[in-house]
């Protein structure tokens, strides 16, 4: 229980922190999807010693079917999520994933076969009209014309393929373990934002000429904070249902709004913390009762 309670409190701060490197390093001119690549890349190297520990041999195609698609949806949801980032407030985009757990639970459901109980849903319920605070503070206020921003375009993109990466992920933890599955996230990652990078013909030389080292040091935060996220959510993900995971993760809402106003100055912070608080009485709910 420590453990779990102490993966939860990580996973929750240094997400929002990720986020504010991924949003300074596209603000000094790197393209979402070469952030997106470098990342994955250079956690794909890190994981070279503990990979030679696995028996690789020991996964048969159906896992390894599973660590593909898991790849794809992974490589796609933090391409959308850094490029929204660099386009929209830090303290609204964080907000919008609460909406994950929703996506998340619905997969769930028929996926994983976990069904969520009244406790759970109304939490979830209660994480929805928070985000209504905080998305009303936008010039189109609560409304389907939000949808007309590329950044709240990208942000939900973004929560739909890393929403269904989630329940992938659990198959892969379920098959294998944490720090096996957070190795195959790392390496099919890297692949398929290598594919994304090629496609949409970034400029690779460009962007390494661009990489001094100011920027490679935000870099390695970066990646600090990348690595430790997915390591504790694999774990989390090993020890409790995926959409209450998700749902708690919310907590991380109210960090990210703080984070936004210290490192962005972003405004209307009063509105989103009070946004942010009624989320996180939807993931208290789920806490104590889901």
């Amino acid at each position: 229980m420590y453990l779990l309670t102490a993966a939860i409190i990580t996973r929750v701060l240094v997400n929002p922190l990720s986020y504010v490197f991924q949003k300074k390093l596209t603000g000094k001119g790197m393209e979402a999807l070469w952030v997106n690549f470098v990342s994955f890349f250079l956690l794909s190297l890190l994981c070279i010693i503990p990979a030679m520990s696995v028996e690789w041999g020991n996964y048969d195609q159906r896992f390894w079917i599973i660590c593909t698609i898991s790849g794809i949806f992974c490589a796609l949801g933090n391409g959308f999520l850094v490029k929204a980032l660099s386009k929209g407030d830090l303290s609204i985009m964080g907000p919008i994933n609460s909406y994950k757990s929703i996506v998340s639970m619905i997969f769930g459901i028929f996926l994983l076969g976990e069904i969520p109980g009244i406790a759970g849903l109304s939490g979830v319920i209660l994480i929805i009209i928070g985000s209504y605070f905080v998305l009303d503070t936008l010039p189109e206020r609560f409304s389907w014309k939000l949808f007309r921003r590329k950044e709240i375009q990208y942000r939900f993109w973004a929560m739909i393929f890393t929403a269904i990466e989630a329940i992938f992920i659990k198959k892969v933890i379920q098959l294998s373990d944490v720090t096996t599955s957070f190795i195959v996230w790392c390496w099919f990652g890297a692949v398929f934002s290598l594919v994304l990078l090629l496609l949409f013909k970034i400029d690779i030389n460009k962007h390494l000429e661009k990489t001094n080292k100011s920027i490679f040091g935000i870099f390695l935060l970066q990646i600090i904070c990348v690595g430790l996220m997915q390591y504790t959510t694999n774990y989390v993900f090993d020890n409790m249902d995926v959409s209450y995971a998700l749902a708690l993760f919310q907590l991380s809402t109210i960090v990210t709004v703080i984070l936004g106003y210290l490192a962005f100055n972003e405004q209307k912070i009063a509105m989103k913390l009070l946004g942010s608080v009624v989320m996180i009485g939807g993931s208290v709910i789920i806490l104590l009762f889901g």
